[in-house]
């Protein structure tokens, strides 16, 4: 099953290769060297966004219920 999904994979990376002109190689290195630790440095930052704003309300949550 896993080689099977592999070459599923591999497919469809080479549709995009053909679809944008880039080619198998280049598109590889798109989508695993730039796209996906693009993806990650964006989806952590949003993340700790989130995780900082909960912590700002908890805060004035408990400010408020002093006063």
């Amino acid at each position: 099953m896993i080689d099977r999904v592999f070459w599923i994979c591999v497919e469809i990376i080479q549709w995009f290769g053909n679809v944008t002109g880039l080619g198998y190689e280049l598109a590889n290195i798109v989508l695993f060297v730039l796209l996906q630790p693009l993806f990650i440095v964006v989806f952590f930052s949003l993340w700790i966004r989130e995780v900082m704003k909960k912590k700002r309300r908890m805060y004035d949550k408990e400010k408020n219920n002093r006063s």
